[in-house]
Parts: C-alpha cells; sequence; structure tokens
C-alpha cells in the first residue's frame, strides 16, 4: 500500500515507517521535525517537511500520492506539560488530528491507525486494563487522545472510516543501534537514566515517592518500540477485513520506577544518582495494560518480554549516540 505516516521522524513512527519499507509498502512521512528528527526517517520513505494544521498541503499531498492509509503518530505525549498548557494539546493532538481525517475523507481514503494511549484509562479501576475498561483520562493528554478515540467512532458510524485504536503507555528501548529515543528536553524515565549513566546529568528525579504501590513510586508497562511498531503494522493489515478495532499494548506487568533506577544501575554498571521530588500533576499510580485481546485476534507476538532486554537496546544506542541524533560517537 502507499502509506501515509505523520509524525514519522519522532520515536515510535519512524520505527512503524522502517517497518512499513522493509514489509514492501510505498511511505510517504510527514513531520515538521519540531520534534522529530530527519536522520530517524528510513532512506526508502519519502519525507515532506509540514505542518498538519495546513489543511491546503495535507489536500495538495493526498491529491499527489493517492495514499490507501494513514498512520497517525504526529502529537504532544508528554502529560505532565498537558496540565501547564492543555490547549496547545487539544489544538495539536485533536484538532490537528481532524484536520488528518477531514483531509482523508475528502481523498476517499478509508483505512486509519491511531497510535492512541493507556492515558485514557486514567486511574483504573482494576489492573491489567482491558479494553472494554472505563475512560476517565487524569490528564489533558489522555483527554486530548480520547477525543480523538470518540472522533473516529463518529466517523466510522457515518462515514465507513475503517480504524485502528492501539492504546499503550510506555514506549521503550532502541529498534537498532542507530535508532533510539532522543526527545528535546528528555523527560521519559529511560533515556533521562541512561544520560545520567554516562555522566550527561548529575542526576535524574523521581516523581513522586508516596503512591499507594509496593515501593511508593509509580508502576508502568514498558514495551519494546520494535514491539509496538508490529503491532501497528498487524492493524492495519487487519483493517483489509475489520472496520474498527480497539487494542491495549502491553507486557502485562509493570515495574516501578525504583526497579527500572535499580535495573539500569545493573545494565549499565553506573551508580545513577536520584533525587526524589514531588509527584507531577496528572499521573496515575499503576498503568499496566492486558494485550491478551490483540494476541489473540491478531497473533501480536511480543520479542522483548524482559525489562532488561529493553534496558540493554537502550543502553546500546545512547552509548553510541549520547547526544541523539545530533551527533555520534
Amino acid at each position: 500500500m502507499r502509506v501515509l505516516v505523520t509524525g514519522g521522524a519522532g520515536y515510535i513512527g519512524s520505527v512503524v515507517a522502517q517497518q512499513l519499507v522493509s514489509a514492501g509498502h510505498l511511505v510517504t512521512v510527514v513531520d515538521d521535525l519540531s520534534r522529530g528528527h530527519r536522520e530517524a526517517v528510513p532512506s526508502d520513505a519519502e519525507l515532506e517537511i509540514a505542518d498538519i494544521a495546513d489543511r491546503q498541503r495535507l489536500g495538495r499531498l493526498f491529491r499527489e500520492k493517492e495514499f490507501q492509509a494513514v498512520m497517525h503518530f504526529a502529537a504532544f505525549i508528554e502529560a505532565g506539560e498537558s496540565m501547564r498548557t492543555p490547549e496547545s494539546f487539544f489544538r495539536n493532538n485533536t484538532a490537528n488530528a481532524l484536520n488528518v481525517l477531514e483531509t482523508m475523507l475528502a481523498h476517499g481514503v478509508k483505512r486509519f491507525v491511531f497510535s492512541s494511549t493507556a492515558a485514557l484509562f486514567g486511574n483504573p479501576a482494576r489492573i491489567p486494563i482491558e479494553e472494554e475498561d472505563a475512560l476517565q483520562p487524569s490528564n489533558a493528554y489522555g483527554e486530548s487522545k480520547l477525543l480523538v478515540e470518540r472522533m473516529l467512532a463518529w466517523l466510522h458510524r457515518i462515514h465507513g472510516l475503517r480504524y485502528a485504536s492501539l492504546r499503550y503507555f510506555n514506549a521503550a528501548g532502541a529498534a537498532s543501534p542507530n535508532h533510539g529515543e532522543a526527545h528535546q528536553p528528555e523527560t521519559h524515565l529511560i533515556p533521562r537514566l541512561m544520560m545520567v549513566a554516562l555522566g550527561r546529568q548529575p542526576h535524574s528525579e523521581i516523581f513522586g515517592t508516596d503512591y499507594p504501590t509496593p515501593d511508593g513510586t509509580c508502576v508502568r508497562d514498558y514495551v519494546h518500540v520494535s514491539d509496538l511498531a508490529a503491532a501497528h503494522l498487524l492493524a492495519l493489515g487487519a483493517l483489509e477485513k475489520s472496520d474498527r478495532l480497539l487494542y491495549n499494548l502491553g507486557n502485562g506487568k509493570g515495574f516501578s520506577v525504583r526497579e527500572v533506577v535499580e535495573g539500569v544501575r545493573r545494565i549499565t554498571g553506573q551508580p545513577i544518582p536520584i533525587k526524589e521530588s514531588p509527584r507531577r500533576a496528572g499521573d496515575p499510580a499503576v498503568l499496566i495494560a492486558s494485550s491478551e485481546k490483540i494476541r489473540r485476534e491478531l497473533g501480536w507476538d511480543p520479542k522483548y518480554q524482559d525489562l532488561d532486554a529493553i534496558l540493554k537496546s537502550a543502553w546500546e544506542w545512547h552509548r553510541n549516540h549520547p547526544d541523539g541524533y545530533t551527533k555520534s560517537s
């Protein structure tokens, strides 16, 4: 297929773009490079540097390329930031997604794979979270994604849009020694710890030590970025016959912040000094997703099942690229 990948210069979108190319699809990446990296885009994919807020530019792109599907990753992702400037998340994540969807419908493109989030569930009533559980985001980031899911349901009902929505929380690891996680500024736990291990930062922070968890720190489900990308390709293929798919993606087990810190110390052999700080607004105590449904229905089989394997791949990337995509050693 000819596939448009929005946000395809970002961490997860670029890995999906690479897997699409490897599977023989024709891939166009659209990204404004405000948070993505030109170097992350596969060499066999076309890169269109553009803002998806620009409806005219999107329309021209759809007319020229005649896409058959869209995979949507272009979004702001930081929950803490969303609690300081929620308006920017609703504009970028929700309104801009609507731009893409309206342009798709205007050009007869009916397949859409959405990078959603487990943040839709807020503070869940049970663990692991299942697809039918209540959607009650505790931060504006989750709400901005939930609004897109609600739009998708209506566009499916009224216009016949086929879509898959994949809900996950902590993408982690590196797809290859030359393809990993690099945000500016970096707020994700694992890469921040790796920066400390490399001596680039004096310490890392733990935000909140009084959560109702065994060691008082947040518990999250970490999924390797390559496994996440594989799930997106399975969902795209399944839309050939299915018209509406909702899946959680997770390992089904969680690790606390302190456990991740200890894992990084073990993998890197570095002490990793830690500073304890207050909770961040909007952070649920525990988020662990069940992925039994996608395993059963689509045969998703994650290759990275344990935390150490994920951390080892991340460490190899960060050692080779201590400055991210700007330089390599």
